[in-house]
C-alpha cells in the first residue's frame, strides 16, 4: 500500500447550474511530495480541494485518497486529512491551545493522546509562547500557524492547504514557507496558490490549472527544460560585427539573433535557438576556431511567471 499513490484524480467533473468548475481532470500524487495547484480564481483549485477532502461531492469521476474512494468512504477520508481552507475559520475567543485540545478530539483523539499531540504542533509550529493567548488577538501570520496546528494534529497523511500565504507580510511567508517544507516526506501536501514564487519555492511538483482543466503538470525543472527552446542564448564576444553577424547567420539552429555593442570590443549576441537546441556548444567552438575572445555565454531562465503565461496563453494569441 506504501507504494500507491496518496492521491489518484481520474476524469474529475464538477458542474453547477450553467457553469463547469472542474472538466475531466486526471492526476496522481505521490506520497511525500509537496504539490503545488497554480492558477487564478476560478481555475479550479479550490474545487478540486473541496472535492479530495469530501467537503464537496463530484458530478462525476473518481479521487481517492490512500486507496480510499473519497465518496464511498469519506469518514476513512477524512481522518487520513488535515484540511485548511483559505478563510481560516479558527474559534477566535478561544485560547490557542484549549482551541487546538478541543479540535483534537473532535477528530477522534483520547483525552491523553490529545494533550500529547497539541504539545507537539505547538512546537512544530512555533506557538508554545502564544499558547495561552486568545486567537483573535493574534497577526495573521500567528493565526495561519494555528490553522497549520489544527490541520497537523491528528496526525493526518494528507495536508491540504488553500493559499496557505495570503494576506501575510513577506516575513510571515517565510516562516509558513519553512513550516511547510519541513513537512515534506512525513506527510504529502497539497497546495492551492496564485502566488508563483512561493510555490517554485516550496513545491516538488506544480500543476497549472486554467478553466477546471490542467493544462501541465510536472517538476519545476522539467517545465523549464520543457520552455527552453523559447529562452534566448546570451553571448558577448568581442569579433569584426561584420564576420560575426555572417557567422550567426550561418548557425542552422540559430532562429533569429540581435547583435548590438557592448563595453569595449565586444558585441551583445542575443540568439534565439530553434525549439530543443541549445546552441550554446556551437558559439564556444566558432569563438574558439575565429579566435575571438568569449566574456559571457548564458542561456536566459523562464520565471515561473515566463512559464504561467505562456502555458496559458490563448490559443488565438499563439496563432496570431
Amino acid at each position: 500500500m506504501d507504494n500507491d499513490p496518496m492521491i489518484e484524480v481520474v476524469k474529475l467533473t464538477k458542474r453547477y447550474a450553467g457553469h463547469t468548475a472542474l472538466a475531466d481532470i486526471s492526476f496522481t500524487v505521490g506520497r511525500g511530495e509537496i504539490v503545488g495547484l497554480l492558477g487564478d480564481n476560478g481555475a479550479g483549485k479550490s474545487t478540486t480541494m473541496r472535492i479530495l477532502s469530501g467537503f464537496l461531492p463530484a458530478t462525476s469521476g473518481t479521487a481517492r485518497i490512500a486507496g480510499r474512494d473519497v465518496f464511498y468512504d469519506s469518514r476513512e477520508v477524512r481522518r487520513r486529512i488535515g484540511f485548511m481552507p483559505e478563510n481560516n475559520p479558527l474559534h477566535t475567543e478561544m485560547r490557542v491551545r484549549e482551541y487546538l485540545k478541543f479540535r483534537a478530539r473532535l477528530k477522534g483523539l483520547s483525552w491523553a493522546r490529545s494533550r500529547a499531540r497539541v504539545d507537539t504542533v505547538l512546537a512544530q509550529c512555533s506557538l508554545t509562547e502564544v499558547s495561552q493567548r486568545i486567537i483573535g488577538q493574534l497577526s495573521k501570520g500567528y493565526r495561519q500557524r494555528v490553522g497549520l496546528a489544527d490541520a497537523l494534529v491528528h496526525e493526518p497523511e494528507l495536508i491540504i492547504l488553500d493559499e496557505p500565504t495570503i494576506g501575510l507580510d513577506p516575513h510571515q511567508i517565510r516562516s509558513v514557507r519553512q513550516l511547510i517544507k519541513s513537512l515534506a516526506g512525513s506527510h504529502t501536501v497539497l497546495i492551492s496558490t496564485h502566488i508563483l514564487s512561493e510555490a517554485e519555492m516550496m513545491c516538488n511538483r506544480m500543476m497549472i490549472m486554467l478553466g477546471g482543466r490542467i493544462l501541465a503538470a510536472d517538476t519545476p525543472d522539467n517545465l523549464q527544460n520543457l520552455m527552453a527552446g523559447r529562452g534566448q542564448v546570451i553571448a558577448e564576444i568581442a569579433a569584426p560585427v561584420t564576420e560575426l553577424n555572417a557567422s550567426l547567420a550561418a548557425l542552422a539552429n540559430v532562429e533569429t539573433f540581435d547583435v548590438s555593442p557592448a563595453e569595449g570590443d565586444f558585441h551583445r549576441c542575443a540568439m534565439t535557438p530553434r525549439t530543443g537546441c541549445d546552441v550554446r556548444p556551437e558559439i564556444f567552438s566558432l569563438t574558439r576556431e575565429r579566435g575571438w575572445a568569449l566574456r559571457e555565454l548564458t542561456r536566459s531562465r523562464n520565471s515561473l511567471e515566463d512559464i504561467y503565461m505562456q502555458v496559458t496563453k490563448p490559443k488565438e494569441e499563439e496563432e496570431g
